[in-house]
């Protein structure tokens, strides 16, 4: 099969539990959060399902007109208490590196609150070329069209879908709440078993040694 080189693409990454495993740090949030202000949250559960926007999450806690305020509590909380427990995953700035290694743009898509989630590249050391936050499934296209993104990696059916709206090639990881089976399901083209396997398939995919569409 004929093949051509791939040079310098621009890869999307998700960030919750495809770059960093947020649970311990999210779980001390929302602890401090329901201290606060009385309210009980089941922080175990939380951090089963993360992903979608915070205000979803806060809608299984807290009377529709709360949400508002109880998100921005959540968001000042969230630098004094999710960052330090936040660790990046396996792979994670390999991935990153691969991509800028190859003279390529590696930028970060992410549901979270932006200034949120530059924090976290911050602390852990990660340097992407840009950060583009509060965006979430669908939305993500949007941010992948303008920067011009052709791959887009994440861990939930959501980050599939914002990779088809923006002709991205979606490659999955089950690190987070989706399991490969529904991943596969879901329609991305390529599921690694975690990010440690990203700069082999990264290799091949720039020779162009793989479909441009599975």
């Amino acid at each position: 099969m004929a093949s051509t080189s791939i040079t310098a693409p621009t890869v999307g990454f998700d960030l919750d539990m495809t770059l960093v495993d947020s649970r311990p740090g999210i779980h001390a949030c929302w602890v401090e959060l329901s201290e606060r202000t009385g309210t009980y949250v089941d922080a175990d559960l939380v951090v089963t399902r993360l992903g979608p926007p915070l205000e979803e999450e806060m809608a299984h806690w807290f009377p529709a007109d709360r949400i508002p305020a109880m998100s921005g509590l959540y968001r000042e909380l969230y630098p004094s208490y999710a960052i330090t427990g936040t660790l990046a995953l396996p792979g994670a700035r390999e991935a990153i590196g691969a991509v800028q290694a190859a003279g390529g743009r590696a930028i970060v898509v992410t549901a979270k609150w932006e200034p949120n989630a530059k924090l976290h590249m911050e602390h852990l050391g990660m340097e992407p070329d840009a950060v583009i936050g509060n965006l979430w499934a669908e939305q993500k296209g949007e941010a992948l069209c303008e920067h011009g993104a052709s791959v887009y990696v994440g861990d939930h059916t959501g980050d599939v879908r914002g990779a088809r709206i923006a002709e991205a090639l979606s490659v999955a990881v089950p690190t987070g709440p989706c399991t490969a089976e529904e991943l596969s399901e879901a329609g991305a083209d390529v599921v690694l078993g975690d990010l440690t396997e990203f700069p082999g398939w990264f290799s091949d995919y720039r020779a162009g040694c793989l479909p441009a569409r599975a």
